[in-house]
């Protein structure tokens, strides 16, 4: 079972070796194992009661009519901020959510049903999706507690997808599913040496996802590997009657990524080179050299300092907008909460918190949600000038810019460091990355693992303009053929220094 791709476990069952059934059992039993015992990972916060009389339906749907598609009998694990009608919480970390029962099903959750997966249990997460406090550690929320890289115990998962990315790279799902409004997604796929895809805002539904920025945020895929990646995006896409932005995915969106998967992908291809995120570290920039190097011998066409000049003028529009948008979106949501729940709006997030401050805020704050909590409606002048700079910093004079001057399919820059020791007391400490222009550009990112650093897994990147997801795929999976990077963790205690 362990490292199996999509494709093999969906042969398996074909060929009657295995079952849905089967899948289920053996992911819930490593889950016990290496979960809650051995390394204590932590990754996963909760399980589905239900999983094994959902996979019997779906072995018995087989048997009679054939499979629903490629996630057929797939059990696949969702982040904690993503709404399932079931007897799961969802509760984005935070004791304060306790006893979130969702009426409805996120439109996630509805795709992934339809396509016949198995949704398996809920992930850790940063609480609040890393948007509580500025010393955040990420991978530890007040409910679940602290989520461990299992390439080093020690070290951290980044976040806030934190659970979903080490679930994926400690084989305790088939798949998984993370958010991001900028870095959720990628920064644990990159540290967990895995692959995650960040698509186009708009393009999967964000409807029953407990929100940060409706301008920033989305869900995607996080598997081993790019075409399990592209098979599950597949099955996310679509217009969400709960979210309006969806509507400008029509026509542009697939319901099969996989035709773009392309072992020589790269010939021909026009990929620059965003030298302004390197320089962090010099052996993720001598890893990025020895990218640059399989680039070229698989036939593309490098271009080099094809710099995003505006980057470093977007941290503060991004920040101002996040705060008025996380307010605003998290009050929408909180509104239509069951009566069990005991907050209703970010002002009795903030009040439960200082009232449980022993249990929710044992090591760090939450001068974000406070910040929050100050700002106005979003027709406020300053929210209106703030969002169109951020969209202008990035998208017109930024990727938008950059692509049509140098003629490019794609940029490529490394995804971030390898990851920190885990300190609760101090938070995250981040030496790089590039997440942050295409996230506030609301562009799509695809994360493959490029190598290791001391044992430690480094990822690189590739993105591109609005529903660029084709090319972008096309580009991952043929980088990724050439290089096989990927190595499975080991779970030691330490990193091989």
């Amino acid at each position: 079972m362990q490292e199996r791709s999509l494709q093999e476990l969906r042969e398996l069952m074909r060929s009657g070796l295995y079952s849905a059934r089967t899948l289920t059992q053996m992911y819930l039993a490593r889950i016990a194992a290496l979960d809650k015992q051995g390394p204590t990972l932590n990754a996963v916060i909760e399980v589905n009661p239900d999983a094994r009389t959902i996979a019997d339906a779906l072995d018995a749907e087989r048997q009679a009519t054939g499979p629903r598609g490629p996630l057929h009998g797939i059990p696949v694990l969702i982040k904690d901020n993503i709404d399932t009608a079931d007897k799961m919480l969802t509760t984005a970390g935070s004791l304060a959510l306790a006893g979130n029962i969702a009426a409805q099903d996120s439109f996630v959750a509805q795709r992934l049903r339809a396509a016949g997966a198995i949704i398996l249990g809920k992930t850790n997460l940063s609480e609040w999706a890393n948007f509580r406090s500025s010393r955040s550690s990420s991978g530890w929320s007040s409910r679940g507690g602290r989520t461990r890289n299992p390439y080093a115990l020690e070290r951290n998962p980044c976040g806030s997808s934190s659970g979903s990315g080490v679930a994926v790279a400690a084989n305790l799902c088939a798949v998984a599913i993370g958010t991001e409004t900028d870095g959720s997604i990628v920064c644990p796929a990159t540290v967990n040496g895995i692959v995650g895809i960040k698509p186009t805002v708009g393009l999967v539904g964000r409807s029953g996802i407990i929100p940060i920025s409706h301008t920033q945020d989305t869900a995607g895929p996080m598997t081993r590997t790019v075409a399990d990646g592209a098979a599950v995006l597949g099955a996310l896409v679509g217009l969400d009657p709960r979210d309006a932005l969806t509507t400008e995915s029509e026509g542009k969106f697939y319901t099969d990524y996989t035709q773009f998967l392309d072992k020589d992908g790269l010939r021909g291809a026009r990929i620059g080179i965003a030298r302004n995120f390197f320089g962090f570290h010099e052996r993720v920039d001598a890893l990025m050299a020895d990218v640059i190097a399989v680039l070229k011998r698989c036939g593309a066409e490098v271009i080099d300092n094809t710099n995003l000049a505006t980057t470093k003028h977007v941290r503060e529009p991004e920040w101002q907008t996040l705060q008025y948008e996380f307010k605003a979106g998290l009050n929408a949501y909180l509104a239509s909460v069951g009566p069990d729940v005991a907050v209703h709006s970010l002002a009795d997030v903030i009040a439960f918190n200082e009232q449980h401050r022993a249990q929710v805020m044992p090591y760090f704050g939450q001068e974000t949600l406070i910040a929050s909590q100050a700002k106005g409606p979003l027709n406020e002048e300053s929210y209106v000038k703030f969002t169109a700079e951020k969209l202008r910093l990035t998208r017109t004079e930024g990727i938008d810019a950059v692509m049509q001057e140098h003629r490019l399919d794609a940029i490529m820059a490394p995804t971030g460091s390898p990851t920190w020791v885990t300190d609760l007391l101090i938070g995250d400490r981040f030496l790089g990355g590039c997440s942050t222009v295409p996230a506030v550009a609301g562009y799509p990112h695809i994360t493959v693992p490029a190598g290791e650093v001391y044992g430690l897994p480094v990822g690189v990147s590739f993105f591109a303009g609005a529903w660029q997801e084709p090319t972008l795929i096309r580009i991952a999976y043929a980088f990724e053929q050439a290089t096989q990077a990927r190595k499975p963790p080991k779970f030691l205690p330490t990193a091989a220094l």
